[in-house]
């Protein structure tokens, strides 16, 4: 039995293969990410009113921020920093809402991406290979059975607590005192611009950066300052979402520290998740932070002369001069 490079909780016992496999229609996923779609699409031009827009941007802003990108992602996937457990809980639950899936769940999803993706082949569905609204049904709708997948293995601390196995089993429902209250205190149109325009931008969005930050590889140099020698995928920047993803977007940043709490790691590079780590730290609920300063170096992360990453207004003047005239 062996660690695989790629994440602690992937286990390989003999030759797992991270490229063969199947793609297979989830009936369930389907349902709900299809389900909240359709009510987004008729119900939120029917309803709009500025109280609607108000709680849709709240609520958004703050199950991205808070709850998928500093609960789920930087503290419970990987262990970026830590803090009270009941802010812990909070926060992923928090991620929860964004409707993506449940925290047990999340985890798996997230490091079997990774550990293919940093393997020398990997499986389409994996690394974003197909068109845009192929890729769209394969990650929304459905899901992939490798035909000799690694064993994963949850950590003890994750696998026997109550807390998140309640979570994970109920993860759909999670939404529902959410849909109650908002119904209560504005009427169907908070309901549908809190609950189902909410988990369809956040869900939507989410896919859109991962294609966009894992498509095409080997043609999208100018949105990577770093490469990971050995792996199939090289993650990508996609400066337009810095802000709006908090900070997940600079995702050839992730690609290379992927344990750090800060993503946006160069100058022109928002990151609102790491800002709100700073903000608990001040407050005395985040310590032991990692970032570059204080993890190890890695042998196969080689540096890119690339200084054309980050956003601003400079920046996008230069790369529409560089689509417009070619220099």
């Amino acid at each position: 039995m062996k660690l695989v490079k790629g994440s602690e909780r992937i286990i390989a016992i003999n030759d797992e293969d991270p490229a063969r496999g199947h793609v297979i229609w989830k009936p369930a996923k389907s349902i709900w990410i299809g389900t909240m779609t359709i009510v987004a699409i008729i119900g939120a031009p029917l309803t709009f009113n500025l109280g609607a827009l108000l709680v849709f941007l709240v609520l958004t802003g703050v199950t991205l921020c808070a709850g998928h990108s500093v609960g789920m992602h930087r503290r419970l996937i990987h262990s970026s920093f830590d803090c009270p457990l009941w802010l812990e809980y909070f926060l992923v639950w928090l991620g929860t809402l964004v409707g993506m899936a449940g925290p047990i769940g999340m985890i798996r999803q997230h490091d079997l991406r990774d550990w293919a993706q940093r393997q020398p082949v990997c499986h389409e569905y994996l690394c974003h290979a197909r068109g845009i609204w192929q890729d769209y049904f394969w990650q929304c709708h459905c899901d992939v059975t490798l035909e000799n997948a690694p064993e994963f293995r949850l950590e003890e601390r994750l696998r026997n607590d109550k807390v998140y196995v309640w979570m994970e089993r109920t993860w759909m429902l999670q939404q529902l005192p959410i849909a109650l209250l908002l119904f209560f205190l504005g009427g169907l149109p908070w309901l549908i611009w809190g609950v189902a325009l909410r988990v369809t931008i956040s869900v939507t969005g989410h896919w859109l950066v991962g294609y966009f930050a894992h498509h095409e590889t080997k043609h999208r140099n100018d949105r990577m300052s770093w490469r990971v020698l050995g792996a199939s995928v090289q993650g990508k920047d996609v400066p337009v979402a810095g802000l709006i993803s908090m900070g997940e977007s600079w995702h050839n940043n992730h690609h290379a520290y992927p344990g750090s709490a800060k993503i946006g790691l160069l100058p022109g590079q928002p990151d609102p998740g790491w800002w709100f780590i700073k903000c608990l730290e001040r407050l005395g609920l985040a310590w032991n932070i990692k970032t570059p300063a204080v993890m190890p170096e890695r042998e196969e992360l080689i540096r890119l002369q690339n200084t054309d990453t980050g956003w601003s207004i400079c920046h996008l003047r230069r790369r529409i001069w560089k689509r417009v005239f070619g220099a």
